[in-house]
């Protein structure tokens, strides 16, 4: 932190010295470059920490700008100016962030639905700009905008600009240091598995790209008075283009990447324009080279390189002194399956399923592939539509639920491929499964929460010793570590009814009887309600207090591991293997 910071303030220095070493011409080029990259900034919380690629940034950079020039243009000055900037903050981003829900609720993934909205946002801002001649000037723009009463935009405007940098970089860098950035990360990361602990991802999106919607705004809020005027450009798709193109030049997955992006490419396009007929084609040239060559682009290959030369330290057991827990078992445990009917297309995958778990302890769902095993559990936790009939956990009917309000219900979900957030850190995927249900709004972007542990964390890291490397980065686990860590997440957010697929797919003898001892041990203590689905009768021998039998889409018998073995009815459709 030390050493970023180090390297910020020489960054901010140098910035300062530009108009002394270099003139006050340079360093209004260099102003409007900054004003720029401000905005990409924004492009790059929303496309490199949260994985979605807003094409529209302009619409709210050039909202920003024409409420500032209009402000500006009354000549009141400072007392219009004040208020003025406030709004081209706030406006863009209450419309980004509403914009932000309406496109991604209900919606896994980013897609290229939310960058063509966006797009077509933009494209309808550039027409009414030219529409709305009493609004803002139409074709010719919003002109003769005045700059800041004793700010002379060629000369100490400048700084004014310099500063509103270090502002906004100061504030993105806290959000991305936040937990509220690195549940960013997990939704670019593995959204799915995000909602499974309890985390409305439409919402954090949404909220992210409100943040960038502000970030544009004030961007534009600066222009105004650093152009004097503001013209339909401002809100088009070339703007948005070109953020986009800054952004991914100089590096999405940083703060300062997008603001060296915008300095670099402009004063490349400002030297070759008057030299070069073809000058557009080289700058496009050198976008599709960082692009293929380069995705992190030249922030990226300055990072790598200055990794070579400061080692990073590493802690392999962070500091966690913040005992934390959730509330504890309070209602029955009572899980009542009635006559639900799931269909994919013409395809009936569940038939009428009825089954009820009143009592707490393991029960194991078995059967032949394509029995409905799986989907049974999809359809309980949102994962797939319940066409006919009902789910009803504690009284309350999840039939057609989402999956973060299915986790809000205390309900834990482990699938049969390990789902972990492959591209974090052991330690950051611990962090989300222990901030499941008990992060409140203010936790968001606070450094509390990156100190919390539990009693179940301690145990878990007596079980599986790779749990104490937090530094470890999870895609490089082996299989059977990401089985482990997968089951760790789904136990360490609490839940009252745990769903355990196939737990023990792909693990070794030694690692499945890890396993099973720590199912075996957490029921126990916990007195959780725990269904597994599982084809190893090996592990349903050892593990069930219950066991049902799923053929077709609907339950053929349940009772004791005994009783289900001596049925003639399964013995006749299934056999189960051992490990």
């Amino acid at each position: 932190m030390a050493l970023s910071l180090g390297y910020s303030a020489a960054i901010v220095v140098a910035l300062a010295a530009v108009p002394f070493a270099w003139g006050s011409f340079t360093a209004f080029q260099l102003g409007l470059y900054l004003i720029y990259g401000i905005a990409a900034q924004g492009v790059a919380l929303c496309w490199g920490r949260a994985g979605f690629l807003p094409l529209g940034q302009a619409l709210f950079f050039g909202i920003g700008a024409y409420i500032v020039g209009a402000a500006l243009k009354t000549g009141a000055g400072w007392a219009a100016f004040a208020p003025a900037i406030i709004a081209a903050c706030v406006l863009p981003a209450l419309l980004a962030g509403l914009v932000g829900l309406l496109v991604f609720n209900r919606q896994i993934g980013s897609g290229p639905y939310f960058s063509l909205i966006t797009l077509a946002l933009a494209m309808l801002g550039f027409q009414l700009a030219n529409a709305l001649d009493w609004l803002t000037g139409g074709f010719n723009g919003m002109t003769g905008i005045p700059g800041l009463p004793g700010i002379d935009p060629f000369g100490s405007y400048y700084f004014v600009i310099v500063a509103a940098l270090v502002i906004s970089t100061a504030v993105l860098a806290l959000v991305a240091s936040s937990p509220f950035g690195q549940l960013l990360s997990a939704v670019r990361d593995n959204e799915e598995r995000l909602q499974f602990f309890g985390f409305a991802t439409h919402r954090l999106k949404a909220a992210s790209f409100a943040i960038a919607g502000a970030v544009a705004g004030l961007a534009g809020a600066l222009y105004a008075p650093h152009q004097g005027i503001v013209t339909p450009q401002t809100v088009g798709f070339l703007l948005s283009a070109e953020l986009v193109i800054w952004t991914a030049v100089g590096g999405r997955f940083g703060l300062l990447g997008p603001v060296a992006g915008a300095v670099l490419i402009g004063f490349m396009a400002s030297g070759l324009r008057n030299s070069f007929a073809y000058w557009e084609i080289a700058i496009a040239l050198v976008f599709i080279v960082v692009v293929l060559r380069l995705p992190a682009g030249l922030g990226g290959l300055a990072a790598g390189l200055l990794g070579r030369f400061v080692p990073a330290r590493s802690q392999l057991v962070r500091e966690r002194p913040q005992l934390v827990e959730r509330s504890p078992d309070a209602g029955n445990c009572d899980l009542r399956f009635d006559a639900v009917h799931v269909r994919m297309g013409t395809v009936e995958i569940l038939n009428g399923l009825e089954f009820t778990v009143d009592q707490p302890g393991v029960h194991c769902i078995i059967g032949p592939n394509g029995a409905g095993k799986t989907s049974a559990l999809n359809a309980l936790t949102g994962r797939l539509p319940v066409a006919h009939g009902d789910i009803v956990w504690r009284g309350r009917s999840l039939a057609n639920t989402r999956p973060y309000l299915a986790a809000r219900h205390r309900i834990g979900r482990k699938f049969q491929v390990p789902s972990v957030f492959a591209d974090l850190s052991v330690g950051q995927n611990l962090d989300i499964a222990l901030w499941s249900g008990r992060l409140a709004w203010f936790d968001y972007l606070s450094p509390a929460p990156f100190g919390w542990r539990t009693g179940a964390l301690d145990d878990l890291r007596d079980r599986f010793g790779f749990l104490a490397d937090e530094t470890r980065r999870a895609g490089e686990l082996s299989v059977g570590e990401r089985q482990m860590l997968d089951f760790s997440m789904t136990m360490l957010a609490e839940p009252h009814l745990v769903l355990l697929d196939e737990p023990c797919a792909g693990l070794s003898p030694a690692e499945t009887g890890a396993m099973i001892e720590a199912i075996a041990a957490i029921s126990a203590d916990t007195g959780l309600v725990t269904i597994i689905v599982e084809h190893d009768m090996a592990v349903v021998e050892r593990l069930a207090d219950r066991v049902i039998v799923m053929h077709q889409g609907e339950v053929l018998t349940a009772g004791a591991m005994d009783e289900v073995r001596a049925d003639q009815r399964v013995q006749a459709v299934y056999a189960g293997g051992t490990k």
